[in-house]
């Protein structure tokens, strides 16, 4: 029986076994760890890539989060509205950051819905923070405009959307800062933990630099409370050394989702999410290639059977459903999309072969032809 793991953390590696081995031979015998010319570098090349004035490597996207929000001058006494499709870390950096995070309802698009952002502003809303969800820029126009007429910051949480656009523009450039992932699992994931903060700001770009410095501005003054959070030299190098082929990356998912697409839409009891090219506004990465089954949990089930690795993101939990953290928001359509989301694999070690099996498998399920 084939097997068909949903990430397979390995091949990130033995991909490029030889290049990793000679940066990190490199690297080490120079004892270039921390805060050296390859962090410049990769600092550069991905505000380059990315179109902005600035772009600072930190040691995740959580940090890169909250420190976002606080150098944008958000903190005690504020909301900031978010999906509650998203990752726990997204409402964690406003928590942390003294704001207090609101969930709200995604649209079809399992993106965070402007109707939805809009019905929940208050007098003292002062940011919304949208997720780029699964490789998708949300709809920056409608939160554009709601945000301008509100008076209210945008703060966006890019992790799983870099190269991903929105009319020709990058996710992560829409607002006064983002926040992205480098995670492993992420389209370009480092070896361990890692993330950038992005901003045109100049004054929430030096804010930032001293936040995540313990306070200290470039000459070492200190000059506020701060901490620690830097992304690793080792890191930011291995990171460089896969921006640069990235294009080639995105084309591979992209062509991934396509045959997705090509094999499964006519499979009634599936939502799928849009194909390439379906939409002129909008250029997906896929991330994540996350369908829609009334019979989610059967399937899971089913494919699992079948050797095939599948995930339901945040362990099927959305941030409203977290009573724990004093959530009571009433979502109904976020509730009914966590019955129904299931993850497919979606990965550079996943070849046309494993993902022909998914979909034979998958359509044997309900029943259709191979």
């Amino acid at each position: 029986m084939r097997t068909v793991s949903f990430f397979n953390y390995p091949a990130l590696f033995t991909t490029h076994e030889a290049e990793f081995q000679a940066i990190f031979t490199d690297i080490g015998r120079r004892g270039a760890f921390i805060k050296q010319k390859e962090l410049e570098e990769f600092e550069a090349l991905l505000a380059s890539f990315l179109g902005t004035r600035h772009a600072l490597g930190m040691g995740n996207a959580t940090d890169a989060l909250e420190t976002a929000l606080a150098a944008a001058g958000i903190g005690e006494g504020d909301e900031v509205i978010l999906s509650s499709h998203t990752m726990l870390a997204t409402a964690v950096a406003v928590h942390f950051a003294g704001a207090t995070p609101v969930p709200v309802e995604c649209g079809s698009d399992h993106l965070i819905d402007p109707a939805a952002v809009e019905a929940a502003v208050t007098s003292r809303t002062r940011a919304i923070m949208p997720t780029h969800l699964n490789g998708r820029t949300c709809n920056m126009d409608s939160l554009g405009r709601i945000a301008e007429r509100h008076g209210l910051l945008i703060v966006e949480d890019a992790a799983q959307a870099l190269g991903s656009r929105f009319k020709g523009r990058c996710a992560g450039t829409f607002g006064v800062a983002s926040a992205i992932s480098f995670y492993p699992a992420k389209v370009l994931g480092c070896l361990g933990d890692g993330g950038a903060l992005v901003t045109d700001d100049d004054h929430v770009y030096e804010c930032a630099t001293q936040l995540c410095n313990f306070g200290r501005n470039a000459a070492g003054e200190v000059l506020r409370w701060g901490y620690n959070s830097r992304l690793d030299n080792l890191q930011a190098a291995i990171l460089s050394f896969q921006l640069k082929r990235f294009d080639q990356v995105i084309e591979r998912r992209r062509h991934l989702a396509a045959l997705y697409d090509q094999r499964l839409k006519d499979v009634a009891e599936i939502v799928l999410p849009p194909a390439p090219d379906s939409s002129l506004d909008h250029f997906d990465i896929y991330q994540n290639y996350e369908i829609e089954s009334a019979d989610r949990d059967g399937l899971k089930q089913y494919l699992a059977d079948r050797g095939i690795g599948t995930l339901m993101q945040w362990g099927g939990v959305g941030i409203h459903q977290m009573k724990a953290l004093g959530f009571a928001q009433d979502l109904p359509r976020t509730d009914r999309l966590f019955q129904h989301m299931l993850m497919l694999p979606m990965n550079m070690a996943l070849s046309d072969e494993d993902l022909e099996y998914v979909c034979d498998a998958l359509r044997s399920f309900y029943g259709y032809r191979r």
